[in-house]
């Protein structure tokens, strides 16, 4: 039986996880070290290549011990800024250029008067940052009930998604919130804040997904975008969702014949190339 192997177009670090990690390996090497406000992204495999750089991790503002902390590509809200600021410390920020638009997204609704409804996870710190800037004059949703069960309803609701959500979920998220709100006398002010390299990825891992009968998309267990990823997979195709290499199960490739790889936005390339190398080696097949 001939096996076939094939990687999705567009795998790798994403531009604003790309962009993050350029900027805190310059300024350790200019430095000699730097913490980091939590994870700057959610990769085991990228958060200890860096930890030998001297990229550290440090969990509250409090555990910063150097002068210089540096904030993740997830961003962060105003009053942490704020504390950042009254310790004196010196601020370098990563945060994708997406999530920043999503954050002025936030903001600008809030100013205008209307109760910002995020679309994402209420415990993503990105969510939490860009609730943040709209001065918690809102809320973190994936399901329209949460907006149906609020009394008073909002009678001007401005509606925008984390960055990594799914298009269509969104799109469907939408419709359901038009049809809750309709007649109500409420204004809808809907921003669509998804990033266009996820959108791309989602796309490409798809297109893909349909054409194999089994699919690995590489990523850590924590990371949102992943979970995606493998969601949009698992529809198309049998999917398993891998850190490395190493968690592949040679039992899962029996009775397959077309076999994709994919990755989440915090993957490295040479961590999917692992996982290609590693299913070559099993099913003695070159891509």
């Amino acid at each position: 039986m001939s096996i076939k192997i094939e990687k999705a177009a567009g795998t790798g670090f994403c531009f604003g996880v790309r962009r993050a990690i350029n900027i805190l390996e310059k300024t350790a090497a200019e430095q000699g070290k730097i913490e980091t406000l939590k994870a700057v992204v959610h990769n085991k495999q990228v958060l200890k290549r860096l930890a030998k750089q001297g990229i550290t991790v440090a969990n509250t503002i409090e555990d910063v011990k150097g002068d210089t902390v540096a904030i993740g590509a997830h961003g962060v809200g105003p009053e942490t800024a704020k504390k950042i600021e009254k310790r004196k410390l010196k601020i370098v920020d990563t945060t994708c250029r997406f999530v920043n638009r999503a954050q002025s997204v936030a903001q600008r609704l809030s100013k205008a008067g209307f109760f910002v409804v995020v679309y994402g996870d209420v415990n993503h710190p990105e969510v939490k940052g860009i609730l943040a800037w709209a001065n918690n004059k809102g809320i973190a949703t994936l399901d329209t009930k949460t907006i149906a069960e609020l009394d008073p309803l909002p009678k001007r609701i401005g509606v925008l998604a984390q960055t990594t959500q799914i298009p269509a979920n969104f799109n469907e998220f939408i419709k359901q919130l038009v049809d809750i709100t309709l007649n109500k006398d409420s204004e809808l002010h809907i921003v669509d804040t998804i990033c266009h390299d996820i959108r791309r990825r989602q796309e490409s891992a798809q297109k893909l997904a349909k054409k194999v009968d089994l699919m690995f998309v590489v990523g850590d267990h924590t990371s949102a975008n992943t979970h995606r990823l493998a969601e949009l997979c698992s529809h198309l195709s049998k999917t398993y969702l891998i850190e490395t290499a190493a968690e592949i199960k040679p039992v899962w490739l029996k009775g397959h014949e077309k076999i994709g790889i994919t990755g989440g936005a915090s993957t490295a390339e040479e961590t999917i190339d692992e996982v290609l190398a590693k299913l070559e080696k099993l099913t003695g097949k070159s891509s």
